[in-house]
């Protein structure tokens, strides 16, 4: 059968739809670590091994400020306290050999004093590209710092993302974080003011005003506001299963049919993140090809 070419107006459009559909691709970024060997999420290096993930979420770094020295709690995966953690530093290879950017969360859970310089130092020389002796992770260099905070004071955190933001000069440092839908957020909305955000993980869930609950207009609605964040990407930020969040599960079916299709429209869309690896045991794959 004879093969019919294709017009040059005809190609261009093909090429031109093919390079649209391609930059309003995703990642999907998780967060691994607080469900341990008896939970069992798997380590670290099988997470990145499924393929299914562009950025990885080490949770958490819970302990911090008020002059306390900082401290990892990965639940049941190895004892940061005995330095058991350091064993880490090949899994954190591997992924970004893989091309996986890998992260270090923090979590507030107390109200800290001023952080600027005290804590961005030790992050610089405990995880990222600075030198210790004590490098909780090992000799692995993390790609950057995730802000996680959902609770305590509202203050400082600009100055830490400063801060931190000044070492990329050496290394560049990827700065991501996870506020709640309700916009702007009460904790980071001074924080995301300074522009040196790279990725913004919105949680579109446990929060009534603007999650999924079997209708998504709430959420496109405040979708559509975060669009006014100074920050390069935005996720959209959703529970891997039911049991994952107390409310704001979207099924599969309805991401990829009703909200991608939507959210993908802007242009700071950066992809979806999940809570967690734990909790995905099929939902990644599910929605990867249509992120």
């Amino acid at each position: 059968m004879a093969r019919q070419l294709l017009t040059p107006l005809a190609l261009f459009c093909v090429l031109l739809i093919a390079l649209i559909n391609d930059s309003q691709a995703g990642v999907i970024t998780v967060y691994w670590g607080q469900n341990g060997p008896n939970g069992d999420e798997g380590t670290l290096a099988e997470a990145c091994a499924t393929g299914n993930y562009g950025i990885v979420n080490i949770a958490f770094l819970s302990t911090f400020g008020n002059g306390q020295t900082p401290q990892l709690n990965l639940a049941n995966h190895c004892d940061p306290a005995s330095n058991g953690c350091t064993g880490l530093s090949s899994d954190i290879t591997t992924c970004q050999n893989q091309g996986i950017k890998v992260l270090l969360s923090m979590e507030a859970l107390q109200i800290p004093t001023p952080l600027r310089s005290t804590l961005a130092n030790y992050l610089w020389n405990n995880f990222l590209g600075g030198q210790s002796d004590s490098r909780p992770l090992g000799a692995a260099v993390l790609d950057g710092i995730d802000f996680d905070i959902e609770v305590g004071t509202n203050e400082h955190w600009d100055e830490l993302a400063r801060t931190l933001s000044g070492f990329s000069q050496e290394k560049k440092i990827y700065l991501t974080t996870a506020p709640q839908c309700p916009f702007p957020d009460a904790k980071l909305g001074t924080a995301l003011d300074t522009g040196l955000f790279d990725y913004v993980w919105v949680q579109f869930y446990n929060n009534a005003p603007c999650q999924y609950d079997g209708n998504a207009d709430n959420l496109k609605n405040y979708w559509g506001q975060w669009n006014n964040i100074q920050a390069d990407q935005k996720f959209l930020g959703v529970p891997a299963s039911t049991e994952a969040a107390l409310s704001g599960y979207i099924p599969p079916d309805v991401l990829n049919n009703d909200v991608l299709p939507f959210i993908k429209g802007s242009a700071k869309y950066g992809g979806v993140m999940l809570w967690s690896r734990f909790y995905d045991q099929t939902y990644s794959s599910a929605i990867k090809p249509n992120v």
